[in-house]
């Protein structure tokens, strides 16, 4: 498979994830149960989330097509593939079944898990590192967030 067609396969993949889990997340945040749970006073504004993920997706998408091409293929398709299920299933499990503790849990196995990529990559060169952390950096708001609503709600 040409370069070019792998980076549109994880543009594709990744910007999937993201319109599933958009699906959820729409009613979910006008719903009656999300706005009236006690949030963090460091929640960002809505507009902040698309921002973000949108960034986070062009990033981690120019990561996967690089990193599929390392030695360990095997292991990066199965840890993306597991990436890529807790990615998805947060959105209905936090919006839908509103189900704030089981989100907690997903999102926290989420952000471990890609502080083991950032662990594994930085072999690779810092570049890779770099790719990453927008993804780390914001699973770690996000988990706090979650985490802050279980506690006070």
């Amino acid at each position: 498979m040409s370069r070019m067609l792998i980076y549109i396969l994880f543009f594709i993949l990744n910007f999937s994830a993201l319109a599933l889990g958009g699906l959820f997340t729409g009613d979910g945040v006008v719903s009656d149960w999300y706005q009236t749970l006690n949030k963090a006073p460091w929640t960002p504004p809505g507009w902040v989330f698309g921002a973000a993920w949108t960034t986070i997706m062009i990033f981690y998408s120019l990561y996967m097509a690089n990193a599929i091409r390392w030695n360990n293929r095997n292991q990066v398709i199965i840890l993306y593939s597991i990436q890529w299920i807790l990615n998805v299933s947060w959105n209905p499990i936090f919006f839908y079944f509103q189900n704030d503790t089981l989100g907690l849990i997903v999102i926290s196995l989420l952000t471990f898990l890609m502080l083991y990529f950032i662990l594994l990559s930085k072999n690779k060169g810092w570049l890779f590192v770099f790719l990453l952390l927008p993804y780390f950096i914001w699973l770690c708001i996000a988990t706090s967030l979650n985490a802050y609503i279980v506690v006070f709600n």
